[in-house]
């Protein structure tokens, strides 16, 4: 009996769906199969950051921007809240002024990026805390989208819209070249590609251990509301941020900033924290993160890294009587040096692994290159 489906995709987190979308449209006929009732790992545990300017120039910012525009272009088909709201990184400190003056100068010819004073910061972002501010870098390209309503709502707008097929609660068990094994029943396919994030490692444990992959643990929190959505502005990084990103290495005052903050504050190099914010579409705040890797990693948070977080917010924020609502962690797949990994374990299958933290950012321009890659070859 023939196949039903051209293509299998496994999980539907964002880049699963991002490959379902584009498989669709090249009019192939998708199942996508995820082993919860509705995706709950690292695509629904971020701050909803669709962030190009945290890439370096070049082919990586290239294929972010390629990715916003598509992100754009998909919620605003879909009717699903998002917030082209642009990005601050703030600056408290001289070196942390320096580095930002660095990055607008050193721009690539025809950039979007200025620097503003600390009355232009105020007027987009009237929460931030005036208390040292000397000013901050703002870009317009940066995206917000709440990663749950996304992750709860597109299913449903890729089967009416485009056809696409989903089959949850069914986790996969065995891939094998043209067919899947997903709760006991044999599924065919022409192609079948993996987008299962952290969980691939349970299909292809020494696959991706041989790559160079490893397992990073992320703590995160959400207040409860401070406003209506858009109140706090552009989503906002801080001093720390600017060690955590490619995009700002070519600085040459980050080698000073880092040396000062590990000098001044080690736990942040302990638990690889810097501190972000984003406003979802209830108004709440998410805020982190930390960054701890190994194959070791517990299910048990760490109060003290929270704290650490808050402390540092309460610098870069000024918004009396903030509370939080939740916490949680999550852990994804990262690989050290290379912003994805694209393994072929045997003909017709495809494993898309190890973004990291940059799933979100990635997930339609990268989906769209593979597909792509794999239909129309050269």
């Amino acid at each position: 009996m023939p196949s039903s489906h051209d293509d299998v995709v496994i999980g539907a987190g964002i880049l699963g769906l991002a490959h379902a979308y584009h498989l669709a449209n090249r009019g192939r006929r998708v199942l996508v199969l995820e082993r919860d009732p509705r995706a709950q790992g690292a695509s629904v545990r971020n701050f909803g950051m669709v962030w190009p300017i945290g890439q370096p120039e070049g082919p990586p910012r290239d294929l972010a921007r390629r990715s916003a525009a598509l992100w754009k272009s998909v919620l605003e088909a879909a009717r699903i809240w998002h917030d082209p709201s642009g990005s601050l990184h703030l600056a408290h400190r001289d070196d942390e002024a320096r580095v930002l003056r660095e990055f607008v100068e050193g721009s690539e010819q025809g950039h979007p990026y200025r620097w503003l004073d600390p009355e232009e910061v105020r007027k987009l972002s009237p929460s931030v805390n005036r208390r040292g501010l000397l000013g901050a870098l703002f870009s317009p390209e940066e995206v917000c989208v709440d990663s749950r309503d996304v992750l709860a709502r597109l299913p449903s707008w890729l089967a009416s819209e485009l056809g696409i097929h989903f089959r949850f609660d069914t986790p996969v068990t065995a891939v094998e070249p043209g067919r899947v094994i997903a709760s006991g029943d044999p599924i065919e396919a022409e192609r079948i590609w993996i987008c299962s994030g952290d969980e691939t490692r349970v299909l292809f444990p020494k696959l991706l251990r041989a790559c160079g992959i490893v397992r990073c643990k992320l703590q995160m929190m959400r207040s409860e509301p401070i406003g209506p959505p858009g109140s706090l502005g552009p989503m906002l990084a801080g001093g720390l941020t600017l060690r955590h990103y490619p995009a700002f290495q070519r600085c040459p005052g980050l080698p000073a900033l880092s040396a000062r903050i590990t000098q001044e504050s080690p736990w942040f190099d302990r638990h690889g924290i810097h501190v972000m914010v984003s406003q979802t579409r209830l108004g709440e705040l998410t805020i982190g993160d930390s960054h701890e890797y190994g194959d070791e990693l517990g299910p048990f948070d760490k109060a003290e890294i929270d704290n650490h977080i808050l402390e540092y917010l309460r610098g870069m924020l000024d918004i009396p009587g903030l509370r939080i609502a939740s916490r949680w962690h999550g852990t994804y797949a990262k690989h050290p040096e290379r912003t994805h990994v694209v393994l072929e374990p045997r003909p017709g299958i495809r494993i898309v692994t190890g973004v990291g933290g940059a799933g979100m950012t990635f997930s339609f321009g990268l989906a769209e290159a593979l597909v792509n890659e794999v239909l129309s070859p050269r």
